[in-house]
């Protein structure tokens, strides 16, 4: 992979990046309370439009399947829907006590689950714009996932991994890892789950068994912070995360071996992305910076 484009992406870190379902397009979002869109054209990043209405940090971001909303977390203790067909702000969910670090669409897009600082998972009406459920996880929740129907992964602050079904209110499973869990994401096929920790590893978890199925370390890989973002290639062969010293990783899951180290950032590596065709990987920094690389 080579560096395709460089741009200031935001005014200070850039905590979260994520490319539409189709892969038209891509957000940011930064510590400068803004998310910003993006498309690719000649292998350069041209700016589509600024989301504004967060009055602090944005942590997280996720595109609604049908590409007319996408969803921001923030320290702000809420998330926002924005719509994206005329960029305007659509709805404001509060009721967090603490900083949201996670936030998701749920199944047709009608509901959104978020995860906050504050220990609990929340689950929201957008119909109604209203918080219907409030789930007590005992844990500051870093990250979530959801699966097909009802079902949510978290990754908590206390090294646990809970698995709830949102019609009820307990955990019907916790894995216990190393470190405290920053990051999650779910291969294309849902079978696998990677979680990167803050033992500056990343864990393959087998959710057919709801097994640790592999385990990537890498010299010199240190985990920047508590909301560092690792994620699956399209094809759930490799993981990439970001490190604190502003090297990418890839690695072969299969082979639990490093492949490749880009390099190009100077600041610690906060988020990576990759393309659904696997054209195009992204990554931001702390430092403004987001970089656009594809494959040679």
């Amino acid at each position: 992979m080579k560096p395709e484009d460089r741009i200031e992406a935001h005014d200070g870190e850039v905590n979260a990046v994520k490319w539409s379902p189709s892969g038209t397009m891509f957000a940011t979002g930064g510590s400068d309370r803004k998310i910003k869109l993006w498309e690719i054209s000649g292998g350069k990043c041209q700016s589509k439009g600024i989301l504004t209405g967060s009055n602090q940090g944005i942590m997280a971001l996720d595109f609604g399947i049908e590409e007319n909303y996408i969803l921001g977390a923030s320290n702000d203790f809420a998330s926002r829907v924005w719509s994206l067909t005329d960029q305007r702000l659509r709805s404001t969910l509060t009721g967090h006590s603490g900083k949201v670090l996670a936030a998701k669409f749920l199944g047709d897009c009608s509901k959104i689950v978020s995860g906050s600082h504050d220990r609990t998972l929340k689950i929201w009406d957008l119909t109604r714009i209203a918080c219907i459920k409030t789930i007590f996880a005992g844990s500051s929740c870093n990250d979530l996932v959801t699966l097909q129907g009802s079902n949510i992964i978290s990754g908590h602050f206390d090294k646990r991994l809970r698995f709830w079904d949102s019609r009820t209110d307990s955990s019907n499973t916790e894995i216990m890892l190393q470190g405290r869990l920053t990051s999650l994401d779910v291969s294309s096929d849902r079978s696998q789950l990677l979680c990167c920790t803050r033992d500056d590893s990343l864990k393959v978890i087998d959710l057919r068994m709801n097994q640790v199925s592999s385990s990537l370390y890498a010299d010199h890989f240190n985990v920047s912070c508590d909301w560092s973002r690792a994620v699956f290639s399209p094809d759930g062969t490799y993981a990439i995360a970001g490190s604190h010293d502003g090297s990418i990783f890839i690695w072969n899951i299969a082979k639990e071996k490093v492949e490749r180290v880009l390099k190009e950032h100077n600041n610690a590596v906060l988020a990576c992305a990759w393309h659904p065709s696997g054209q195009y990987v992204l990554s931001a920094d702390k430092q403004k910076k987001a970089v656009l690389w594809s494959d040679i």
